[in-house]
């Protein structure tokens, strides 16, 4: 990636920062949209209303074209949890029916449905991984005639291992199935394109590979299952004519607003928002391809080289299941030392389940990766 790129991130002048899967350092853009808005309140108030307005759509627009969906079907959310809870809630399970998954999902995938599991009686079948994947055949196999929803991150967490999104959609389609998707290891850093992917739902949160804040969250829901998701946390923005005060009296009327945005029950996280629509145009810019590109090639290079200094790589590296994540272990040193001997090189990783996990982005360099290595133990 070109030196311009690079320079957009500050953190790179005192750190070599790899952990991007657990919180993102933010570009000069992103704090600057960010400190804009601030700035905007602390002297106008809501003087400049109607800009946080424009922006919100803008950014709205900006989130479909990443994704190739359309922007009433973009709704802004708190966090991916809460995202994952809009669907979990409102999708219509009944005892008997079952949610198939897998068993090493991170737990903002994990708890919703446990207490459905408890509350209505659904039951859970979960793929297990294996050597680091969690095998697309497999998890398909586990649908049944009574199975509502198949709920699956694209990116694991702990792994770094990518699932075949199109294939296991295209099942689900196929079988009447909601197929639901915890993006948030995966948006930003390789291509999401939720119609190729069969995707009915997905959650992001901005703070991860997205080049966003925390709190400002994207929850795609397709206008083709939009009717199979109740509304269940409603607020004064969850309709529509929600803005129009002038009347004399209130009309109180439940009328939705269009599509994902009757999922914002409330005022939106508008500082976060600023910022998450410079990431994303960032992105745009320089085009998803070009940067789903690089960072293959770049974890690529890193598994190569702490294979050839004697670490086991975890994630799968077949074509198609890498992702910008790469964990490894070693046989004489624990994830925490690990982390430890580069976070005092001023190398930022993070342990995971007993695994190293490293996590770079489209600004670090195979210079860099070099760096890493040499401060590893052999």
């Amino acid at each position: 990636m070109n030196k311009s790129i690079r320079s957009l991130f500050p953190v790179a002048q005192k750190f070599i920062y790899m952990n991007h899967a657990a919180v993102s350092p933010l570009s000069q853009p992103v704090r600057d949209a960010m400190v804009g808005i601030t700035d905007d309140v602390m002297l106008n108030g809501t003087g400049n209303y109607d800009d946080w307005y424009r922006t919100y759509e803008l950014a709205r627009t900006s989130a479909a074209r990443l994704v190739n969906a359309q922007p009433h079907e973009i709704a802004f959310m708190p966090n991916t949890s809460a995202a994952i809870s809009a669907i979990a809630n409102g999708l219509e399970l009944r005892a008997g029916d079952n949610i198939v998954s897998c068993d090493v999902e991170f737990p903002a995938n994990v708890y919703i449905w446990m207490r459905l599991k408890e509350e209505l009686g659904v039951t859970m079948k979960l793929a297990p991984e294996r050597e680091g994947r969690v095998d697309p055949d497999e998890i398909i196999s586990l649908i049944d005639d009574r199975t509502r929803i198949l709920t699956l991150s694209w990116v694991q967490f702990a792994s770094g291992f990518r699932s075949n999104l199109a294939r296991i959609g295209k099942a689900c389609r196929e079988r009447g199935v909601f197929f639901m998707v915890d993006a948030i290891q995966g948006l930003g850093a390789l291509k999401l394109d939720v119609e190729r992917d069969f995707v009915d739902a997905f959650a992001a949160d901005g703070h991860k590979y997205l080049l966003g804040t925390e709190g400002a969250a994207l929850l795609f829901v397709s206008d083709r299952v939009i009717d199979q998701v109740k509304p269940t946390v409603l607020g004064w923005t969850s309709v529509k004519k929600y803005d129009q005060f002038s009347h004399s009296a209130l009309d109180y009327k439940l009328d939705y607003r269009e599509g994902a945005l009757r999922f914002e029950c409330g005022s939106l996280n508008t500082v976060g928002i600023y910022g998450l629509r410079a990431a994303i145009d960032l992105f745009l810019e320089v085009g998803p391809e070009k940067v789903e590109e690089y960072i293959l090639s770049l974890s690529d290079y890193l598994a190569d080289r702490l294979a050839d200094k004697g670490y086991k790589i975890v994630s799968p590296r077949r074509t198609g299941e890498g992702a910008a994540i790469v964990c490894c272990t070693h046989p004489r040193h624990s994830a925490g030392a690990l982390f430890g001997a580069l976070r005092s090189r001023d190398i930022i990783t993070a342990p995971r389940m007993t695994r190293l996990r490293i996590s770079p982005h489209f600004y670090n360099t195979r210079e860099e990766v070099d760096e890493l290595i040499k401060a590893l133990p052999d």
